[in-house]
């Protein structure tokens, strides 16, 4: 037997006995089904197991299978996402489902070619659904298989340019012999034992095998290049009330980011400060006595930092303004993101 087949086989066999018992992971001897497989791989993204837990539960409650999903409103499915962000993520998780219900009768494609073809499936998730779900000889590379990857084979070269070495080591793993198994043992032994920081070495049932263990300092892999100062970017939001307690919404277009969620009016985000009063008015929603709230607020995307002057305005009627008016206490019935949220709080509890 080569190293990678004993790898497989200790790998193998520690799963069997350590293995998560997840509410997306079909148990011993069980058909997996390729909605939850999907499904729970589409949340997973750039979010932890514990946060999608509860949101997986929600979404199976209200749409067991791709057809129910697929029938559901776009509005609904961004309410119900509330809280894993990246919200492009929801858009294309129900144009998938639509594409699969009408195109594909119901049943993914049970290929990477295939899969890679629906909307929102990338690389990793493709490979993720072939292996899992249809037992396709397929190896994706999540963070965790990066680590564990990394580490076996002690690839130094940093984030992100050591990226293709690493799959390309973790692809010689790939194998008609339980794949989907092998992937999620990968998954569990980079959640439990080979953490970021200090791996359980110990309890690995890989430490024989592992270069970087045996050179000294695993935790050190996989390196990362020095990230770069995010930038900082500024807007003003306005919080118009009117004398019924309603608040003006708007819908944000549906491409780009928070594409179709819901916000309170605003200026738009730009780098620099936003000193010029006149050129504030040009971007609010009525002719008002604005007040500014007091203190910021501050959310961090991905790609830049964001910090939210809020000003406050009371309006005399249901005046025409471009957006809706929704009360307060209907806010959890639309698709607020948390940086909206964040920019309510300098006013309300919302």
């Amino acid at each position: 037997m080569t190293d990678t087949d004993h790898i497989r086989t200790a790998l193998l066999d520690w799963y069997d006995a350590h293995r998560r018992d997840l509410p997306w992971r079909a148990g011993p001897g069980e058909t997996p089904d390729p909605y939850k497989v999907w499904l729970s791989e589409i949340m997973l993204q750039q979010t932890t197991v514990a946060t999608v837990g509860g949101y997986f539960g929600e979404f199976m409650a209200r749409w067991p299978d791709v057809a129910a999903l697929a029938a559901a409103d776009l509005d609904e499915v961004l309410v119900a996402w509330q809280g894993l962000g990246y919200y492009a993520r929801a858009r294309n998780l129900h144009k998938c489902a639509r594409a699969v219900a009408e195109d594909y009768g119901g049943r993914f494609p049970d290929t990477v070619d295939g899969l890679k073809a629906l909307p929102g499936i990338g690389p990793y998730t493709a490979n993720a659904i072939a292996a899992i779900a249809f037992e396709r000889a397929a190896m994706p590379v999540d963070g965790n298989i990066e680590r564990v990857t990394a580490r076996l084979f002690n690839i130094e070269t940093p984030l992100p340019a050591g990226k293709a070495e690493i799959a390309e080591k973790a692809s010689t793993f790939a194998s008609d012999h339980r794949p989907g198994d092998f992937a999620q043992a990968m998954m569990d032994l980079g959640a439990t034992v080979c953490t970021p920081k200090s791996p359980k070495c110990l309890l690995c049932p890989l430490a024989d095998f592992c270069d970087a263990r045996a050179a000294g300092a695993p935790e050190r892999l996989p390196a990362r290049a020095e990230k770069k100062a995010r930038p900082e970017r500024t807007c003003v939001m306005f919080w118009v009330e009117n004398p019924k307690g309603e608040v003006l919404l708007r819908k944000r277009p549906e491409q780009g980011l928070l594409g179709g969620m819901t916000e309170l009016p605003s200026t738009p985000w730009r780098e620099g400060d936003w000193p010029d009063a006149s050129e504030i008015s040009a971007h609010q929603p009525l002719d008002l006595d604005w007040q500014p709230a007091d203190g910021e607020a501050v959310h961090v995307f991905t790609h830049f930092r964001l910090t939210i002057r809020l000003l406050v305005g009371k309006s005399r009627s249901r005046a025409n303004a471009d957006g809706f008016w929704a009360r307060p206490a209907d806010f959890t019935g639309h698709a607020l993101p948390t940086v909206i949220k964040k920019a309510m709080k300098l006013v309300t509890d919302a």
